[in-house]
């Protein structure tokens, strides 16, 4: 005979939002990060800042995060004020999209 199972809401809140996660999330994230820095181009010789871009990826994390501001949660970022533009591209750069590739190759 299977046992039955209830589950108490409280209990998945309080796990969502528990230190373990987080910490899970930042593991991740810092895999992701990593990623990204491989995968990050750096200027040649007419650019003013070489490496920049590489050297501003940043982690951070909460356990306020989410849409209801609800469940742990961790960022990964680049500082570097031009980073949507390496991203996205612009008319004249083509999209690097280093943060869309270091996220699909996962941070398992």
């Amino acid at each position: 005979m299977a046992a039955r199972f209830k589950m108490n809401r409280k209990g998945v809140g309080q796990l969502l939002r528990s230190e373990m996660v987080r910490a899970e999330m930042v593991r991740r994230a810092e895999v992701i990060k990593s990623t990204a820095v491989s995968l990050s181009p750096v200027g040649g010789s007419g650019d003013p800042n070489p490496g920049r871009y590489k050297a501003s990826w940043e982690v951070s994390s909460t356990t306020r995060g989410g849409r209801r501001r609800n469940r742990a949660v961790a960022y990964v970022r680049n500082t570097a004020y031009y980073a949507r533009w390496v991203e996205y591209g612009t008319e004249r750069v083509p999209a690097h999209h280093v943060l869309l590739r270091a996220a699909q190759r996962g941070g398992g």
